[in-house]
């Protein structure tokens, strides 16, 4: 259960690597795809590492396609050799090498960013078509710059792709609502690890769909998603609220996600911070949400313990709904919270600023160097069931210092999300969390560095799998065949099928290491 967080070690053998002779031919299979877009055999230090830091790999090429055509002649051709791996590469943000392939081929999905953008309607439902290799940050800003339209369901950080977070989940405040992303999709086009280009929905190739979403890239590469959208809000109004008792912030986040569309906020996340007056990295400036707001300690009680719990929300409304219709209803709902007095802060942004909200930090973070630091993050589902013992260990011991970076935990409804994808949940009961702690190897002093980040991932697994605590790892990544059996359960001979009808030479995905290449069939 561990292992996915040890130093990634290239375990691709003489089965998996290409041989001598295909290096040598490599100029003539080049000139055999007859690309539209471009392969380059000698820079493809962009395909060697990703946002983790921690791992590298050589590839033998880096492909940038132009269109599905390209991504399925690049495809087949693996399908020749005996041991060519192909990997799909969104915007480069994996964590650990999930989306490399040492001594493969690795595409840059972003050269096919600008293929697709229509709007869809059908059934009396909108949706827009677009590439598997658009951000969704530039979704965002044309559907509501071009028709005030927008997707129901987002990540936290919009710089990823379309067909990199489908092939997750795609998880932030507003699945309790509508599920995650790959909830709020009608229909796929997918490259297969046969190189089929192959258009699937819930009724067309319905195994490859279900499939594809959620399916860590094993079963084939997104090329077009048709996105759910409906009208976008024009403003936001943002609020964060404090607790001293996770009891009581765990109360208010599942009051508030189980209540009827209409009566609760738009959006609800939480985290974690610390609680140390002493601590130049205890999280309290980044509490208030603007510069002129001030976090007072005083307000504290003393009883709180070695960490803090802020509640994060927020409400969509139009410009030209009036203030005091907006002022009641949050604050009808506030009034349901029990958050520490005078420890509510709150900003009106536009609804863009708002879901782009983390692209102020990436700047900040590129400044200072952070960005490009490594990033030891652990993500994990954790039953309800468990949550209040994972906060007494982790978050109060364990991370009592912190991670040097935002610790998430928020919940989320089973009942939102389909069981048919590939994506693995715990299996007790209607809410789930989601924790997500986000460590940054930040320069200073008491900074934790990347080792013991790892370690401490490690021992905080090792203590969920010693308790017996019913938790996902979210991004999973393990080492072996048993571990992925073990990670999907129940799932495992449904997850094993879909591989075997549609990459059967186990082509596709190989920096997962769920399956090893097979030569021929």
């Amino acid at each position: 259960m561990i292992a996915y967080l040890e130093r990634f070690i290239h375990e691709n053998d003489s089965e998996s690597r290409p041989t001598d002779d295909e290096k040598d031919q490599l100029p003539n299979i080049r000139h055999s795809l007859d690309l539209q877009g471009t392969i380059n055999c000698v820079d493809t230090g962009l395909a060697g590492k990703d946002f983790g830091g921690m791992y590298t790999c050589e590839p033998l090429a880096l492909i940038r396609p132009a269109s599905p055509d390209d991504v399925a002649r690049v495809v087949k051709a693996a399908c020749r050799s005996p041991n060519l791996t192909v990997a799909a590469r969104g915007n480069g943000h994996s964590i650990n090498g999930q989306a490399m392939s040492d001594g493969g081929l690795v595409m840059d999905m972003r050269s096919t960013e600008g293929n697709h953008f229509e709007v869809v309607r059908m059934n009396g439902e909108t949706f827009v078509d677009v590439s598997g290799g658009a951000l969704w940050e530039d979704v965002l800003k044309r559907c509501v710059s071009e028709y005030k339209l927008a997707p129901r369901s987002w990540t936290d950080y919009l710089g990823l792709t379309v067909g990199g977070t489908l092939s997750n989940a795609g998880v932030s405040g507003q699945a309790f609502r509508f599920g995650p992303q790959t909830c709020n999709v009608a229909e796929l086009d997918v490259v297969t690890g046969k190189g089929e280009i192959m258009t699937c929905n819930e009724n067309e190739n319905s195994e490859l769909f279900f499939g594809a979403l959620g399916g860590l890239g094993q079963f084939g590469i997104v090329t077009r998603a048709r996105v759910a959208v409906q009208p976008a809000p024009d403003m936001v109004r943002w609020i964060r609220v404090v607790y001293a008792e996770f009891e009581d912030f765990t109360r208010c986040a599942e009051w508030l996600v189980t209540r009827p569309e209409g009566e609760s906020f738009d959006y609800v996340e939480g985290f974690v911070f610390v609680n140390s007056v002493d601590d130049p990295a205890n999280g309290w400036p980044t509490v208030p949400l603007d510069p002129d707001q001030g976090f007072d300690p005083s307000r504290i009680p003393r009883t709180a313990g070695s960490v803090l719990y802020c509640l994060e929300v927020a409400l969509h409304y139009q410009k030209t709904d009036h203030p005091s219709t907006v002022d009641k209803a949050v604050n009808t709902l506030l009034g349901r919270l029990g958050f520490i007095e005078d420890m509510k802060f709150q900003v009106d942004v536009s609804y863009v600023e708002f879901l782009l909200r983390v692209k102020h930090v990436e700047v900040s973070a590129r400044a200072n160097g952070t960005w490009d630091a490594p990033h030891p993050w652990l993500n994990m589902f954790v039953s309800k069931r468990d949550i209040a013992d994972f906060d007494r260990v982790v978050f109060k011991r364990m991370l009592k210092n912190g991670v040097g970076g935002p610790m998430l935990v928020y919940p989320l409804l089973r009942s939102k999300w389909d069981s048919r994808t590939s994506v693995a949940l715990p299996a007790d009961g209607e809410i789930f969390y989601l924790v997500a702690l986000l460590g940054f190897t930040m320069p200073y002093p008491k900074a934790p560095s990347a080792e013991k980040l790892v370690s401490q991932n490690k021992e905080i697994v090792q203590f969920c799998v010693n308790e017996g605590l019913d938790f996902k790892l979210y991004l999973p990544h393990y080492q072996s065949e048993e571990e992925w059996r073990r990670h999907f359960g129940s799932q495992w001979s449904r997850f094993a099928e879909r591989k075997d009808s549609f990459d059967p030479l186990a082509i596709l995905a190989p920096g997962q290491k769920i399956f090893k290449r097979v030569s021929h069939l």
